[in-house]
């Protein structure tokens, strides 16, 4: 299932479901609305698209309808990271980490992670 197309607006849809399973139109509203100051009308077209893309199904649910994803936050996160890697990096990962060093986005903290990542995946190529 791609998560590509997945707009900003609908990626916000996708994380209340996402965080809290199984939504109705209601309880999506509760969880996106006030951050957001969409309308019902609003959130009932990004459900709609989302549906389109095969991102989220209806279920009835005690006589109501619940949004349920199809599309999981881990292959969500996969592509767009994939898509972004692609379009600003040509797909490598070594122009992506040196964009950010010396941009001095990173924290020291951060920093620390990446060199343990890297010790790590270091250790499984030796395996």
């Amino acid at each position: 299932m791609a998560a590509h197309g997945i707009s900003a607006a609908e990626s916000r849809i996708m994380e209340a479901v996402w965080a809290r399973g199984a939504l109705t139109v209601d309880e999506i509203m509760a969880a996106v609305s006030a951050e957001n100051g969409w309308g019902e009308a609003t959130v009932r077209t990004l459900i709609s698209r989302l549906i389109k893309k095969q991102a989220l199904k209806s279920e009835r649910r005690g006589g109501r309808v619940a949004y349920v994803p199809l599309l999981t936050r881990e292959a969500y996160v996969t592509a767009e990271s994939q898509g972004l890697l692609d379009r600003l990096f040509g797909g490598s990962m070594a122009p992506m980490v040196a964009h950010f060093t010396r941009n001095k986005v990173l924290s020291p903290d951060e920093v620390a992670k990446l060199r343990r990542l890297l010790a790590e995946l270091d250790a499984e190529e030796d395996d």
